[in-house]
């Protein structure tokens, strides 16, 4: 028998977005709450001010601090990676299950979401054509060099052709 409009407009708990599902192997594992309360403390938003590498940076520096015995490291990537984001993040995240359902997938998925291929490209252009302020010393004019090439690690120049 067919649905009824009502039938299809009405709540249902089946109907609410959830993550994708993790492949933990047969280990059943708990994340501690102190992972989770420094995940929450480092939320990605999804707005343009944002920097997607940095949050990813970030998030994978909290990750190395956890090791689940029989439990693939991938796999302890993805299931906190959903705490780290809110608002526009979170919804690409649940909109997205079938695509981020192992962490290479997801981290790829959120990278080319959030930090579009334009991001490395202007990076490149500020230290390819890098020059020294009038008004800042040398240190200073190395450190703000250092900010662009942090803020585009695989910008894919040579050391040597940088300096």
């Amino acid at each position: 028998m067919a649905k009824t409009l009502r039938e299809y407009s009405a709540r249902d708990v089946a109907n609410v977005p959830t993550e994708p599902t993790v492949d933990t192997g047969n280990v059943n594992f708990e994340l501690c709450t102190g992972l989770i309360t420094m995940v929450l403390a480092n939320q990605f938003h999804g707005l343009p001010s944002e920097d997607a590498n940095v949050h990813l940076q970030h998030f994978l520096k909290l990750y190395d601090t956890i090791v689940i015995k029989d439990v693939a490291p991938a796999s302890i990537k993805l299931c906190p990676f959903p705490f780290s984001l809110v608002g526009k993040g979170k919804q690409w995240f649940y909109k997205e299950k079938e695509v981020v359902n192992t962490w290479a997938k997801c981290s790829a998925a959120f990278l080319a979401k959030f930090f579009p291929i334009s991001n490395p490209n202007a990076l490149r252009g500020k230290f390819s054509n890098f020059h020294q302020n009038t008004t800042e010393s040398i240190p200073e004019a190395w450190e703000r060099l250092q900010d662009y090439i942090q803020a585009c690690p695989y910008h894919g120049i040579n050391d040597w052709l940088v300096l």
